[in-house]
């Protein structure tokens, strides 16, 4: 028998991504332990962990934040965070852990929302070591994952009128896109819009926009129809290419001007 060696740039090449990888997971669990740190001394960010779920025989739980602004009731307008989709790029992730420390400092943005984060989606991949499941483009009825299955769970639970989505664009994109689906709360006034161009100076961005629900494939609008409301959704997603504090600083940024306008849906919709 002719034993063949090992072709050992493959075998450096893939254990440089799997420190890499490492090193991802770790930087993320830094990243989540400040901000479960800085929930526990804060008046307005609450650690709540969802689950446990298990995947392959362990146990895992799917990491939740939720934000109450300053005078939030539970007549308040509930919206939903979600990133890290894919353990193999976690950006997002950092992107939507950076917010929450934005709304720490400077709470009067989030005035009277009540705001929840799942800023990892993949938990099983970066805490269980599960392969990529392709999780961004789940259907939320058809129990593919366990962090899935909670989230839909949860959902129903809360009654969210929006989902905030932050994902990767394709290597081939170069500028970042907001993109706006579902029953939008524009009919509240013409004057009101959800972000502007304005808003996202100085960061390249298209707007791209579809005013129906009905036959999503993924996502929590895939499970819409059976919600107490008629949700939006908008989706971030970064390119690529953005180097990690560009792709970061511009969801975080971007996310936040988002709320703060959003503040005004709230406030005209009391005055109705």
């Amino acid at each position: 028998m002719i034993l063949k060696s090992p072709d050992l740039r493959a075998l450096a090449l893939s254990r440089q991504r799997q420190g890499a990888a490492d090193t991802a997971a770790d930087n993320l669990r830094t990243h989540l332990s400040a901000v479960y740190a800085l929930a526990h001394g804060s008046q307005n960010v609450f650690a709540s962990p969802l689950g446990p779920f298990h995947f392959g025989g362990s146990e895992a739980y799917l990491p939740r934040f939720v934000f109450f602004g300053p005078h939030a009731s539970e007549e308040s307008w509930r919206l939903a965070f979600l990133a890290g989709f894919d353990q193999r790029d976690l950006r997002g992730s950092h992107a939507a852990l950076s917010l929450i420390e934005r709304l720490e400092r400077e709470s009067e943005t989030g005035h009277g929302l009540h705001l929840t984060f799942y800023p990892l989606v993949d938990a099983a991949g970066a805490f269980l070591g599960a392969p990529y499941r392709g999780l961004a483009a789940c259907h939320w009825g058809r129990r593919q994952a366990p962090e899935i299955d909670l989230l839909e769970k949860d959902i129903r639970l809360q009654g969210y009128h929006g989902f905030i989505r932050i994902e990767t664009a394709s290597s081939s994109e170069e500028i970042a896109v907001i993109r706006i689906n579902g029953a939008s709360v524009d009919h509240l006034s013409p004057d009101l819009e959800v972000i502007t161009t304005e808003d996202t100076d100085p960061f390249p961005v298209r707007f791209e926009a579809d005013r129906t629900v009905r036959n999503a494939v993924a996502g929590p609008l895939s499970v819409a129809d059976d919600l107490p409301f008629s949700p939006f959704e908008l989706t971030l997603r970064i390119p690529a290419a953005w180097p990690d504090e560009l792709y970061q600083r511009a969801a975080s940024v971007l996310l936040q001007r988002f709320v703060w306008r959003y503040r005004a849906f709230q406030a005209y919709g009391q005055h109705l």
